[in-house]
């Protein structure tokens, strides 16, 4: 089965103070993501990243409103980057036979690479959307260029002989 796991797209990360890269655009895309992993009964995951800046049942905690959730949809929530950590999405995950987990969300650097890293290592095949993941700028690094960097890393990343990881843009894996 294939997955969508859309990664702390929270009010409080979203629309905090930091700006995010593209932000209009990742929505966009996710969106339909969202949209053509249902018409083809994939499955939907919400991961939420839950700490003082989002404290779990806060509004800052919840998805934004741009991205609807539907009765099916599971959600994750986690303390640290790694969605896999101390949380159940491992056995969710096996549970449901999922096989290819397409991931997107924010930010970047931290809770979507360490993620990528983490799923192919749990034997997962991989897909990275290229055009679906965002950051704000760094004191050292401009966003986009944080961005631009983590899809070669992941373009280049050894993996586990039992899992594959590609970078591919939403048009790429779901049609224009």
């Amino acid at each position: 089965m294939n997955t969508l796991l859309i990664i702390d797209m929270q009010n409080s990360w979203v629309n905090g103070t930091t700006p995010r890269y593209d932000k209009e655009g990742v929505v966009a895309r996710i969106q339909h993501a969202i949209e053509v992993t249902r018409q083809h009964g994939g499955q939907i995951i919400y991961i939420r990243h839950a700490n003082d800046d989002a404290m779990i049942g806060s509004d800052g905690w919840e998805v934004i409103p741009e991205l609807p959730f539907t009765p099916g949809d599971v959600f994750v929530d986690k303390t640290a980057c790694d969605s896999f950590a101390d949380t159940g999405l491992l056995t969710h995950l096996k549970i449901t036979g999922a096989h290819t987990l397409m991931v997107c969300g924010l930010a970047t650097e931290l809770c979507i690479d360490t993620t990528i890293r983490s799923a192919v290592s749990h034997g997962f095949d991989v897909i990275a959307l290229s055009d679906a993941h965002t950051t704000g700028d760094r004191p050292h690094m401009k966003a986009e260029k944080v961005i631009e960097h983590h899809n070669w890393i992941w373009e280049n990343l050894s993996t586990p002989a039992d899992s594959r990881l590609m970078v591919r843009t939403v048009a790429e894996v779901f049609g224009p």
